[in-house]
């Protein structure tokens, strides 16, 4: 039998997220992508238009806090499989109800859909359970980056998959739900079979044992394939709660303001003239740069600390909400720059804010509390999905660009005003 050691056990958990991420990328796209115009094509109004996203954001909320206590009871690996595997039904949910014109029905499924979207975010706090301190942030952003090839992938499939669709009888858009439900499943298959032994269960259980005096390893003598099915509990540890405070501030305020332009991007480069192909480009580009950057901002994390990496990610929403505000529309690069950075932004953001986070919650909350703070990260995307229609349908996208704006300058304001947490 192969027994691991706590680095070998690592390596294992990091492979193995890294897989089922690249699978679940390609899930995460479908709703970006073609959410917002197939409630807009259902309902024919724009001002409804975020509603898929602020459902599957609120579906992200309640599936965040259903994993996040199971897997601080039986471990990453149940959680994280169940988390997919709701998405996927989800997904399947939503091609039967376009398909039947069903708007409550569509809605119902989108909501479910937004359990992938939880999962995938869930997953990244995985890949720092068995990581050394000074190495969680690059350990977060290699399971960050495991979702480029897929996400950037999705949203260039629209056509294909809008093709297979129409073949099978399904309405266009339905093609990249179709995706989502395979890759889902795929992700939830992976993870099942393979994420042995599970990271949070082995990292608690080594640090019950150097508590109590038992040389270092002993816990990680463990057969590949097995895993305990109840995490035993640790000795307590100190509670940070300003780099709580810290993380679930910089991840909220990004995820509203990259939900909020985001969102209605399809919307608006619809209303200008552009087509499906050039509108999957901007959004997989968006999405390229929300997880490729991952492994930079993983590195700055370790060597610049928390805090800093976040002020940057703040000046870089600035700018990239700037940018939106005032490229005109039927500019593709000025849009697409414009979500390159707000995708590099949110990825700054989130790899800081989950890496004080991480520091500041001992091992028996760490899965609790993060997946209390990541209900507040969905909540404020879902807010923020359905506030962006109605603004767009109000006002203007140029106005609802220059709210991501003001907030990003506040979030540079609040941490300029808390320099002391340096280097969670």
């Amino acid at each position: 039998m192969h027994v691991l050691s706590p680095a070998a056990a690592q390596k294992r958990a990091l492979t193995v997220l890294v897989c089922a991420q690249i699978l679940s990328g390609a899930g995460l796209a479908a709703g970006i992508t073609v959410g917002a115009i197939l409630a807009e094509d259902i309902l024919g109004t724009t001002a409804l238009a975020g509603v898929p996203t602020a459902l599957f954001a609120a579906g992200s909320a309640l599936a965040a806090v259903l994993i996040g206590r199971l897997s601080q009871r039986s471990g990453r690996r149940p959680g994280l499989a169940s988390g997919y595997l709701v998405g996927a039904l989800g997904a399947l949910g939503t091609v039967a109800a376009a398909t039947a014109g069903n708007g409550p029905a569509l809605f119902a499924a989108l909501f479910v859909y937004g359990a992938g979207s939880a999962t995938n975010l869930q997953a990244r706090y995985a890949g720092a359970d068995l990581a050394e301190p000074h190495r969680r942030a690059s350990a977060i952003s290699t399971v960050l980056v495991a979702t480029t090839l897929g996400a950037v992938a999705g949203p260039n499939l629209v056509e294909p998959t809008g093709a297979v669709a129409e073949a099978l009888g399904l309405p266009r858009l339905t093609g990249p739900f179709l995706l989502a439900a395979l890759a889902y499943a795929a992700a939830a298959l992976v993870l099942a079979v393979w994420l042995r032994p599970d990271p949070l269960v082995l990292a608690r259980e080594l640090a019950s044992e150097s508590a109590a005096g038992v040389p270092d390893g002993s816990a990680a003598d463990v057969v590949a394939g097995s895993s305990s099915s109840t995490v035993s509990p640790a000795p307590a540890a100190a509670h940070d709660r300003s780099g709580v405070r810290l993380g679930a501030a910089v991840m909220v305020t990004t995820q509203i303001i990259m939900a909020a332009v985001m969102t209605m991007t399809p919307v608006h480069m619809k209303h200008h003239g552009h087509g499906l192909g050039a509108t999957g480009l901007v959004i997989g580009l968006h999405i390229a740069a929300m997880y490729l950057p991952a492994p930079l901002s993983g590195r700055l994390v370790d060597q610049l600390g928390s805090h800093a990496v976040a002020r940057l990610a703040a000046l870089t929403l600035v700018a990239a909400a700037l940018t939106a505000a005032f490229a005109p529309p039927t500019s593709l690069p000025l849009v697409a720059l414009a979500l390159v950075l707000l995708g590099l932004g949110w990825s700054l953001g989130l790899v800081s804010g989950t890496t004080a986070l991480t520091n500041a919650v001992p091992l028996e909350r760490r899965a609790q509390v993060q997946g209390s703070v990541d209900v507040l990260v969905a909540i404020g995307g879902a807010g923020a999905g359905m506030a962006s229609g109605l603004v767009m349908s109000t006002w203007s996208f140029g106005t609802l660009s220059l709210v991501g704006a003001v907030l990003a300058v506040a979030l540079v304001g609040v941490l300029a005003l808390r320099p002391g947490v340096a280097r969670s």
